[in-house]
């Protein structure tokens, strides 16, 4: 116990081992859906199933680590929603980039976000991204996962007049609904876990009315990760056709994990008496290591998971509740014969949750001031129906710049803004 007081300074933070180890294992009931969900994503990339579940349970345990070790904070890391969504949607079958070049991409916006971590550009970016802006990111690539949410759950279809439709009521969908529905009751409810119940949930009553297979083991040795194991093609990722992507990936984590950090770690009081975080630096370049090392490892950018918030709400103040849920990721390992059974119509419903979680900040946005608002509104709807991220940010971006050269407020445009515009146009090929 002195060891652990040494280590992660418990008592002096108000906590106790008890309380940590307990705010834990909240985060991880929390946060356990990535590793069906996740995996799953990016599977339709045409990675290997088994591997990426190996692989997003060591993702999270090590970069959860990084964060008791060299932050002593109650966050957890783990493969990104939205950020998956645009490796495999937006990258791997929007513009037909091999995956191994895309995991080349995601290696390269890590070591661009720790390089300008280092020199300071990040804060200037940061400054530069008006905020309007910044909530409409996070709520057009929230309708853009429940879009994709609702297709695997067949309940939207394509149509070759109206794009879309209301595809034909199943078994599964019926199933997929009603784990939704038991989703949304636990979380008004704020039971933990909700969404890993709601998957438990689909997938047994699935079993029982014969639309999922039985697992023949339970416990079984991990799934070798061999087959995206430092698969990354750098040299390729390189290529110039690229470069908006690596911004693209680099921009969405960035104000992902800011914006997280400095939301949890205030609710943990890791505040100075200014109201600063004085380790969010440090926080970050974990962050963004943690995104370099799981490309190499075979997965999508890494980013601070807002369910950490959970585990403060819990109690927890220091690394130590960071070490708990890392030790569960790893246990995770030797139950993928579980995993491997999990349907598309039990991770769709949690899709769909996650890409509420992220919409409801529209209320944030000022739609009426115009000047705000449109640029806003042309990136919340152009994320999902272009298919791609990185197009609704560009044009985001480019509206925000145009707007205010042709209402006179040209001058109010940070410089920063006016290059990241330009180069959005040129991504586009305008």
């Amino acid at each position: 116990m002195d060891v652990l007081e040494r280590w992660f300074r418990i008592a002096e933070r108000g906590s106790s081992v008890k309380t940590e180890l307990i705010a834990g294992l909240t985060t991880f009931l929390t946060a356990a859906y990535i590793i069906f969900v996740h995996p799953a994503m990016l599977a339709n990339a045409g990675m290997d199933l088994g591997a990426l579940t190996t692989v997003t349970c060591l993702t999270a345990a090590l970069a959860t680590v990084l964060v008791a070790v060299f932050g002593n904070a109650p966050l957890m890391m783990a493969p990104g929603m939205g950020l998956n969504a645009f490796f495999t949607y937006s990258l791997v079958l929007g513009q037909g980039v091999a995956w191994q070049t895309a995991l080349g991409v995601v290696f390269l916006s890590g070591a661009v976000f720790l390089l300008l971590s280092a020199t300071g550009i990040r804060h200037q970016i940061v400054r530069a991204i008006p905020p309007s802006l910044q909530t409409a990111a996070a709520v057009g690539i929230g309708l853009f996962i429940a879009f994709i949410g609702l297709q695997n759950l067949g309940l939207v279809v394509k149509h070759p007049a109206t794009l879309v439709q209301l595809g034909a009521f199943s078994g599964r969908t019926a199933l997929g609904l009603t784990a939704l529905l038991l989703m949304l009751v636990l979380e008004i409810r704020r039971v933990r876990g909700a969404l890993l119940i709601g998957i438990a949930f689909a997938t047994v009553s699935g079993m029982l009315f014969g639309l999922v297979a039985w697992p023949t083991q339970i416990v079984a040795l991990p799934p070798s990760p061999a087959p995206v194991l430092m698969k990354l093609d750098l040299f390729a990722a390189l290529s110039i056709s690229l470069w908006s992507s690596i911004f693209s990936f680099m921009f969405i984590d960035l104000f992902d994990s800011l914006g997280t950090l400095v939301a949890v770690c205030r609710d943990a009081k890791m505040v100075d008496e200014k109201g600063h975080i004085p380790l969010l630096s440090r926080l970050l370049a974990v962050d963004a290591l943690a995104t370099m090392g799981g490309a190499l490892l075979g997965t999508s950018t890494t980013t601070t998971f807002i369910e950490s918030g959970s585990g403060v709400s819990a109690g927890g103040r220091t690394g130590l509740t960071a070490v708990a849920t890392a030790a569960l990721f790893l246990l995770s390992l030797f139950f993928a014969p579980l995993i491997a059974i999990v349907p598309a119509f039990a991770t769709a419903p949690a899709l769909i949750m996650v890409g509420l979680f992220m919409a409801r900040h529209i209320s944030f946005i000022p739609f009426q001031q115009l000047e705000e608002g449109a640029p806003a509104f042309l990136t919340i709807m152009m994320i999902p129906l272009s298919y791609c991220i990185s197009t609704g940010l560009a044009f985001g971006f480019i509206s925000y710049v145009v707007i205010q050269i042709f209402s006179g407020r040209f001058r109010q445009c940070n410089p920063v803004l006016v290059m990241i515009a330009a180069l959005s146009l040129i991504s586009l090929g305008l």
